[in-house]
C-alpha cells in the first residue's frame, strides 16, 4: 500500500513562512483536492511532497521511509509530478513529449517497445490527444499543451500522481473530463494529490480536500463532510453557498464585500 505522509512540515523563503507546521497522511485510492487561495502554499506543498526540496523542517515520508534518501530512479518510478505552466521549448511531436513519461524505463538504444508504444497510445486516445500525435508541441494551445503533459505524467502509470492545477486553461468538456480521469485513477488504486481552484469541481470528483491559508491547514477530510461553508470562508474569505450531491454539487459564491468602482 502507497502512503506518503508530511510531518510537521515548514518552510520559509527568506522571512517569509510559506508553510507552517503542515502534517498530511496520504494513502492509495485518495484523490486529494488541495484548495487555498493564491499565495497560500499549495505549490510549495506539492513540491515538497515530490521530493523536490527539502523544507527547513518536517519530514516527507514514503511508504515510511525519507522521500529525499530514496534514489532519483526509483522515484521517478513511483511517483509523477506536473508543476503549475508546464511549458516545453522544442518542438517535438506530442506521441514523444507524452513518450518521455516512459523516460525511467526506457531502453538506453533503439526503439520503444511494442508495450510501450501501446501504452502512449492509450494515453493519447485517454487525453483526447490522438489527432494531435504529430504536431508540434510547441503550436498546441495551452489547453492542449496541458493535456499533453497529463498525459506525460499518466504514461508511467506512476503509483503517485501529483499534479499542480491540471484543469487550469481548460475548456468546461476537457476540465470534466481531466477531473473524471484523476477519480478514475485513483480507483485503480492510486494516489492523487492535485491543485483546484474549481471549488464545484473539487466536490464533485475529490473524495478528499486539504485546505492551506496562509501556510496553515484550515481543513482535512472526506470532501462531503469537510468543503463546507464555513472552511470555504476561512480558507479563501468569501461566502459560499453548495447545493446538491455528488456528481451534482455546485458550490457558487460572492466576495465578502463587494468593492466600490472607483468612478472614471
Amino acid at each position: 500500500m502507497s502512503t506518503l505522509a508530511a510531518r510537521n512540515v515548514t518552510v520559509r523563503r527568506g522571512t517569509k513562512t510559506i508553510l507552517d507546521d503542515v502534517s498530511l497522511n496520504a494513502a492509495q485510492g485518495d484523490f486529494i483536492a488541495l484548495i487555498g487561495a493564491n499565495g497560500a502554499g499549495k505549490s510549495t506543498l506539492l513540491g515538497a511532497l515530490a521530493g523536490l526540496w527539502r523544507p527547513q523542517r518536517g519530514q516527507i515520508e514514503l511508504d515510511g521511509q525519507d522521500i529525499y534518501k530514496i534514489a532519483s530512479k526509483t522515484l521517478a518510478l513511483r511517483r509523477a509530478y506536473l508543476p503549475q505552466n508546464p511549458r516545453c521549448d522544442w518542438p517535438l511531436s506530442v506521441e514523444r513529449l507524452v513518450a518521455l513519461g516512459l523516460t525511467p524505463i526506457l531502453p538506453a538504444l533503439g526503439n520503444l517497445p511494442p508495450q510501450q508504444l501501446q501504452r502512449v497510445e492509450e494515453v493519447l486516445q485517454l487525453c483526447d490527444l490522438a489527432e494531435h500525435r504529430s504536431q508540434p508541441v510547441t503550436t498546441l494551445s495551452g489547453g492542449e499543451l496541458t493535456r499533453a503533459m497529463l498525459g506525460r505524467a499518466l504514461v508511467g502509470n506512476p503509483d503517485i500522481l501529483i499534479v499542480d492545477e491540471p484543469i487550469a486553461g481548460l475548456d468546461p468538456r476537457h476540465a470534466v473530463d481531466t477531473m473524471r480521469r484523476l477519480g478514475a485513477y485513483a480507483k485503480t488504486g492510486k494516489l492523487v494529490i492535485a491543485a483546484i481552484h474549481d471549488l464545484t469541481l473539487a466536490a464533485r470528483y475529490a473524495t478528499r480536500v486539504f485546505a492551506l491559508a496562509s501556510g496553515k491547514v484550515t481543513g482535512d477530510g472526506a470532501t462531503v463532510s469537510t468543503l463546507t461553508t464555513e472552511l470555504i470562508r476561512e480558507t479563501f474569505d468569501i461566502e459560499a453557498c453548495i447545493s446538491g450531491e455528488t456528481e451534482h454539487r455546485y458550490v457558487d459564491y460572492r466576495s465578502a464585500e463587494t468593492p466600490s468602482v472607483p468612478p472614471a
